[in-house]
């Protein structure tokens, strides 16, 4: 039996990695915000995408209702809250789970970069 190897694709330095153009944030609620997004992998399915994202301050709404997502924060400060109230603060090194069907709103205070993986339903 032969075995195939899985491409081992590594990124390096995600806090410096180019992220591409910024443009304004449509869901911004808050300040003049922009944002930039960098895939560095989808499935061949289109499920998974997993990347770098990147936002200046203020405010925007979120909705996950057909996805969920992992958010690691490199850089910024953030709030994130829940459409109940229920708030967390977050920083560098910290781990968000955003559960499908999860609503509510990012609070950013410092220009916050993450790495992300979003699962979409099937």
């Amino acid at each position: 039996m032969e075995t195939s190897l899985i491409d081992l694709s590594t990124f390096h330095d995600l806090a410096k990695a180019d992220i591409g153009a910024f443009s304004p944030k449509p869901t911004s609620i808050e300040g003049d915000q922009v944002e930039a997004v960098r895939s560095f992998f989808q499935s061949p399915d289109g499920t998974i995408d997993i990347g770098i994202w990147e936002c200046t301050p203020g405010r925007f709404t979120a909705d996950r209702t057909n996805s969920s997502e992992i958010c690691h924060i490199i850089s910024g400060r953030v709030e994130v809250s829940r459409a109940d109230g229920e708030m967390r603060e977050l920083g560098p090194g910290d781990l968000l789970v955003l559960p499908r069907g999860w609503k509510g709103e990012w609070r950013i205070h410092e220009t916050t970069r993450k790495l992300y993986m979003i699962q979409s339903a099937d």
